[in-house]
């Protein structure tokens, strides 16, 4: 089915939109993890040290469900954003990259500490947006969306 130029002038308003939407939200995402303390915890608990969970932990506290949330998030509006294909593999190794190298930074920022359970949150975060990217443009390329 070919796009006529209004549909193409909407679809590209809409990618750009989206493009916009990551990356303030990969700026806000480092301004956060980067903050020595809770920029969250300051607000709603008065309290930099405590950082308000969304929900309990998975696996037994062994994966973080906060870390998994934002990078489902942000990953998907990665890749919608950067879905071509001399793109798409500089996005997923973009989002890998930065779920490790975020979580790491931990390690040398006061107040915060390193944990795998957040790393691993992360790294599932974006494999997980990852996977349904993915099911989402085979079912849209065998016509089913």
């Amino acid at each position: 089915m070919k796009m006529n130029n209004n549909s193409k002038f909407r679809s590209k308003k809409i990618t750009n939109f989206v493009k916009f939407i990551f990356h303030i939200s990969n700026i806000t995402l480092i301004i956060f993890y980067l903050y020595p303390g809770s920029i969250f915890g300051c607000f709603i608990y008065n309290d930099c040290g405590i950082q308000p969970q969304l929900t309990g932990n998975f696996l037994n506290n062994m994966i973080s469900s906060n870390h998994i949330y934002v990078f489902i998030i942000i990953s998907f509006l990665g890749f919608i954003s950067y879905s071509k294909k001399t793109t798409f593999k500089y996005i997923i190794t973009y989002l890998f990259f930065i779920s490790v190298f975020l979580e790491l930074m931990h390690i040398v920022i006061p107040e915060r500490g390193f944990e795998i359970k957040d790393l691993t949150g992360n790294i599932v975060g974006v494999a997980i947006s990852l996977i349904i990217f993915l099911i989402f443009k085979q079912r849209k390329k065998n016509g089913f969306i």
